[in-house]
Formats: structure tokens, C-alpha cells, sequence
């Protein structure tokens, strides 16, 4: 798994790096100690992706369309 801090991740290092840990925990080879710190991170990384996915799906729903259906920019969207 990478080092780099969850925060700072992109949505697929982030998943690839939740993928992983679940890969791990489902092996059930990882000691106790680690299964508990390798959980809480996975917690992280789930919470990142899904806040990465509704960032994404409101500037999705933000976006407008001229008379064509083609995108002419974005609005803002309610809570961002």
C-alpha cells in the first residue's frame, strides 16, 4: 500500500489502495495488531472515495446546457 497520505490521494489510488486492503484483511494472513490498523485505514480510504464520488456527482448536476444540449460551463453547486 502507498504511503501517501489519503487526503492527498486521487479517486483511483484511493480505491486501488482500498482494494488492497480488503484483499488483505479477506486473506485473513495479516496479524492483529495490523488487521486493526489496516481496518481503520480502509475506513479512510472508503470515506475519501465516497466524498471524491459526491464532489464529481454534484459538478455533474451542476452543469448546464445551451439550447444544442452542449455544456457552456458549470454552476455552483448547493454546499460547495
Amino acid at each position: 500500500m502507498t504511503e501517501k497520505p489519503v487526503g492527498e490521494m486521487t479517486f483511483e489510488e484511493a480505491m486501488r489502495a482500498l482494494e488492497e486492503a480488503v484483499a488483505a484483511l479477506e486473506r485473513g494472513d495479516v496479524p492483529l495488531e495490523d488487521s486493526i490498523a489496516l481496518s481503520e485505514q480502509a475506513m479512510k480510504l472508503r470515506k475519501h472515495c465516497e466524498t471524491k464520488l459526491r464532489d464529481a456527482e454534484a459538478k455533474i448536476e451542476a452543469m448546464t446546457l445551451d439550447a444544442s444540449g452542449n455544456p457552456t460551463g458549470t454552476k455552483p453547486a448547493e454546499g460547495l
